[in-house]
């Protein structure tokens, strides 16, 4: 047993996964299935500005038996194994099949491509979701904004709201982890401007705007804060291809300057040296120290 109380190959394989996925992920209800010790837990995944649970079931006891996964209760019809693709999507359920035929509990890279795996997948559900509503303006939304990379949906109904579908729209077409020297963060630094739609049935001009936000990944608040910003209005019968760029134009401005701040405020400690010597220790971010 490991000291984190998992079966070696497990405490592996989870470590590998928080340590090389491309989102932060969270585990919670760490617990055991039997007396082979700790063998399952729930994963807190980042999707569409949220997180998906699912549960990752393994059995110690069968150590070369690859783990079940759980899905949440709102994702009955979710099931991978027998999705197709689109075109350029690729035969989705033979990459999950081969990833649990090939498994071997020894490789610690297993549990990070099954995830990923199944995190796409997923998004090709929820988008599929999302084109299958009868909302005419919805549809025209998705055609237009689809084009752009990294988008992703999430349609969701509860018995006190109506149906809604949210958009996940990565803004920005630059590398802000690069343009911050010595740069602490592990995962890649991104903005976001969260729409939320209201299904409806019809196409009208005069709609309702969505619901907007800016959202970011939480360590880039240090250097740059979107909850200060501003977001341009939403004109009557505007969509989001006509409103993306002029916000993506102002945000780029900003950053830039906060970046601008960041080499003054690194200037100034180096200009401490001549007085206090070295070593000089600051804050990466806040006061990048040399």
């Amino acid at each position: 047993m490991s000291s984190d109380g998992f079966p070696p190959f497990i405490s592996a394989q989870l470590r590998y996964l928080l340590d090389h996925f491309p989102h932060k992920i969270r585990v919670e209800q760490v617990r055991s299935g039997g007396s082979g010790g700790l063998d399952r837990f729930t994963l807190l995944i980042p999707y569409c500005l949220d997180y998906i649970k699912w549960d990752v079931i393994y059995n110690a006891e069968y150590p070369f038996a690859p783990p079940d996964i759980v899905f949440g209760p709102e994702d009955d019809d979710f099931h991978p194994l027998l999705m197709t693709g689109s075109e350029g999507e690729g035969d989705l359920n033979s990459r999950s099949r081969n990833i649990l035929s090939d498994w071997n509990n020894k490789d610690p890279t297993k549990l990070l491509a099954l995830i990923q795996e199944l995190r796409d997948q997923y998004m090709f559900y929820q988008r599929r979701r999302a084109g299958e509503v009868d909302d005419d303006r919805l549809k025209f939304e998705i055609s237009t904004i689809l084009p752009r990379e990294g988008i992703e949906m999430h349609i969701s109904s509860v018995a006190e709201k109506a149906e809604e579908v949210k958009f996940a729209v990565p803004l920005m077409d630059m590398n802000i982890n690069k343009m911050v020297h010595g740069c602490p963060w592990r995962h890649l630094q991104k903005i976001y401007l969260q729409v939320i739609y209201p299904v409806g049935r019809k196409y009208a001009s005069t709609a309702s705007a969505p619901r907007l936000k800016l959202m970011s990944t939480p360590e880039l608040r240090a250097l740059f804060s979107v909850d200060d910003v501003k977001l341009p209005s939403w004109l009557d019968g505007m969509c989001m291809a006509e409103y993306l760029p002029h916000l993506e134009e102002s945000l780029e401005k900003q950053v830039r300057e906060a970046v601008s701040l960041i080499d003054i405020r690194r200037r100034f400690i180096e200009a401490l040296v001549p007085l206090f010597g070295r070593p000089l220790e600051a804050d990466p971010v806040c006061f990048l120290g040399i």
